[in-house]
């Protein structure tokens, strides 16, 4: 289960956490963009864990299939049930993500670990006691992981909110946006493509 730590210091404890949001209206346009930012990480990791679990149930899921019904051996199902759970930027509920997970490695390690003694890559193998607990953990933690994403997903779209409050009411502009990118002062005299001396 993916548990939110008070006080606690890794990303996902920082972005859930209470006070995260706090005063943003308040912040300088770049601290909010940098919230958001980490928040977005936070997304896209959890996204990508969560497309590994989803693997992992069709995996166990065609393996049962096969069992009752006689279908085809879950090998030749393999790349099927792999395009459709692809690792790269994700989209889900409109969302299109360009990053990349920062921790994949871990989170494969942590799907790995969730079920011992079960190894998928001979699905086959395994009884049938086994592959109903490898899903019913799989399951659970993949609920975990979604209900987490879309806590995450509610402060990327609070911070993505006030970002977009701003440039509508004119209290930041795209000007200082691609100042702030290319590293140049805000200055309303100088035009995008004059850098500064």
């Amino acid at each position: 289960m993916i548990e939110v730590r008070p006080g606690g210091r890794r990303r996902i404890d920082r972005v859930l956490a209470p006070d995260y949001t706090e005063g943003v209206e308040r912040l300088p346009l770049a601290a909010v963009r940098a919230l958001r930012d980490e928040a977005a990480q936070e997304e896209t990791d959890l996204s990508y864990l969560r497309r590994l679990l989803h693997a992992r149930i069709d995996i166990v899921r065609a393996e049962q299939e096969r069992r009752t019904s006689g279908g085809s051996a879950v090998v030749d199902q393999l790349a099927t049930i792999l395009a459709s759970n692809a690792v790269g930027p994700a989209t889900g509920l409109g969302r299109y993500q360009t990053q990349e997970p920062s921790r994949a490695e871990a989170h494969r390690r942590h799907v790995e670990a969730l079920v011992s003694d079960v190894d998928l890559s001979d699905v086959s193998a395994l009884s049938d006691d086994k592959l109903d607990l490898a899903l019913r953990v799989f399951v659970a933690e993949e609920s975990s992981v979604s209900t987490r994403r879309r806590e995450v997903q509610a402060v990327v779209d609070l911070l993505n909110a006030e970002i977009a409050g701003r440039y509508q009411s004119g209290s930041a502009s795209v000007d200082e946006l691609l100042a702030a990118e290319r590293g140049w002062p805000a200055n309303p005299g100088r035009t995008k493509d004059q850098p500064t001396g």
